[in-house]
């Protein structure tokens, strides 16, 4: 079934298809260019089936599919490199094995004693031996999953050849809170603090995904004002995030100037945000049909002035570190990830637009009518470190644009509610998508609800867990020095893999 973006579509018009037509099906949308947005397991009286959303950006369309109950199905991964992580995902959560599947190892770190999030430790995965290069002259280093430094933890096994690193293999999960168990089964109250926590560094991006999906299920409607405001807090969040990581990626090429100074910018635009809304990360701002907080016109002259303040020291910053040849040629040919690799492996946002794709969510799924003139997506070829950081520098633009945009605008708006109205009961058995393009890339919400209005699935897609693997695979023939500055330039979340 086809229908618009910012629409829901009731469950009973969704096909049905076998495992086998489903894997046809996919592999022939993606040839002709449509994305895979999600597959998930959706539990039914009878068991448990799957359902798959795709994506066209082209013409802003949505297309989903499910499958009957299954016991366990035929691997899609071979034909349709792109499912390969939703598959083990599947298997690790509902214990529906994707058989012949090349890589069947946990998504998230498995406990002593396994147990789904349904309580079956029957056909719970079993963890995974890492894989190992053999050879003579091979050696294998491990890294974390405690680091020196104040981040969250993950284990980095790298497959070694002296310096030159031949595999790296990542694995997560830490920090598994069983987060779309909780939005399914937890109180409905909680589900939007839940979403501000999916990921720290990104709470305005997931709360929005939140109420976007909410909204669409329930045909709301948002005032202008309200969607003014969202953005600002949107772009304000990106503004602070592209500051820090470039200045994160100067650092880690020991180019002082703008590891320094990007670290007092990025706090003038977390400033910024606490002024919108009263925390520096954006809780609290958005609601369902509209936001929490507003802005006087007096406030949006000051935040205006702060923020072209701030845009140019930002600019500036960047600026000197392009500059300055010995940094360009740290940054250049290192942690390459081609457009291949990126088509097959779903790869979004910065990491994806570095490789030549132009994936943006503000353009091909726009959240509102606002105007992106001016804001296409920012592509490089090179899918290089340099292309990432490039990427990053020519978005602070964009985003500085559309700030002083939508603050000029909203000083000269009408006085209006924040918000429309309290979201009203879900309608039953309807999906619903919300595509949000946070800082670090696109966000994904989909949920389903059963035949009472509650909801029956939810599914989320953070970035980082389509851009990890990107990592490991950028890595491939690196020296193993490298590690921290590739890292640096994708700054995937962890917590936002592990859910």
């Amino acid at each position: 079934m086809m229908f618009d973006y910012r629409r829901s579509a009731p469950l009973h018009e969704l096909p049905v298809l076998s495992t086998t037509e489903l894997c046809g099906h996919l592999h022939q949308a993606l040839v002709d260019g449509w994305r895979l947005l999600g597959l998930f397991g959706l539990q039914e009286a009878s068991g448990v089936g799957l359902c798959c959303v795709l994506c066209h950006d082209p013409s802003r369309r949505l297309q989903a599919v499910r499958t009957p109950c299954l016991e366990n199905f035929s691997s899609m991964t071979p034909s349709c490199p792109q499912v390969h992580y939703f598959e083990r995902e599947i298997h690790e959560q509902w214990g529906l094995e994707p058989q012949g599947h090349p890589w069947l190892k946990s998504v998230r770190r498995i406990p002593d004693a396994p147990v789904t999030p349904h309580g079956d430790t029957a056909n719970a995965p079993t963890p995974y031996p890492f894989y190992r290069v053999e050879g003579g002259h091979v050696h294998e280093v491990a890294v974390g999953p405690v680091h020196a430094g104040v981040i969250e933890p993950g284990h980095f096994r790298f497959q070694c050849y002296g310096e030159n690193v031949l595999h790296l293999e990542i694995a997560l999960g830490y920090q598994h809170r069983g987060m779309e168990d909780m939005f399914v089964h937890g109180p409905g109250e909680r589900r939007l603090p839940l979403a501000e926590c999916i990921a720290g560094d990104t709470s305005v991006g997931h709360a929005l995904a939140h109420c976007v999906l909410l909204e669409r299920l329930t045909d709301t409607k948002i005032p202008h004002r309200a969607q003014l405001v969202r953005r600002i807090g949107l772009e304000l969040e990106r503004l602070a995030n592209h500051v820090g990581d470039l200045g994160a990626i100067a650092g880690d090429t020991g180019f002082l100037p703008t590891a320094s100074w990007n670290g007092r910018i990025r706090g003038d635009f977390l400033n910024m945000t606490a002024t919108l809304c009263g925390n520096r990360f954006g809780r609290g701002l958005v609601r369902p049909g509209g936001v929490a907080h507003d802005l006087s016109p007096a406030q949006c002259a000051d935040l205006l002035a702060r923020a072209r303040s701030a845009g140019r020291d930002a600019l500036g910053s960047a600026e000197v570190l392009l500059h300055s040849p010995s940094a360009c040629e740290r940054l250049t040919g290192v942690g390459v990830l081609s457009k291949e690799y990126a088509l097959q492996l779903g790869v979004v946002g910065v990491a994806a637009r570095a490789c030549g794709l132009p994936l943006d969510a503000r353009q091909h799924a726009p959240l509102s009518d606002l105007s992106c003139e001016g804001c296409m997506p920012r592509t490089e070829s090179s899918g290089d470190v340099m292309a990432r950081t490039l990427v990053r520098r020519h978005e602070l633009e964009d985003s500085l644009r559309l700030l002083e945009a939508d603050l000029s605008a909203l000083a000269g708006l009408p006085a209006e509610p924040a918000a429309t109205e309290d979201i009203r009961a879900l309608p039953p058995d309807t999906l619903a998508v919300a595509q949000v393009e946070g800082w670090r890339g696109e966000i994904c919400h989909m949920a389903v609800t059963g035949p009472d209005g509650r909801l029956a699935a939810y599914k989320i897609v953070d970035p980082s867990f389509r851009n990890w693997p990107g990592l490991a695979v950028a890595l491939r023939n690196n020296q193993i020095s490298d590690f921290p500055l590739c890292n640096k330039s994708f700054n995937l979340s962890y917590c936002g893999h592990d859910l």
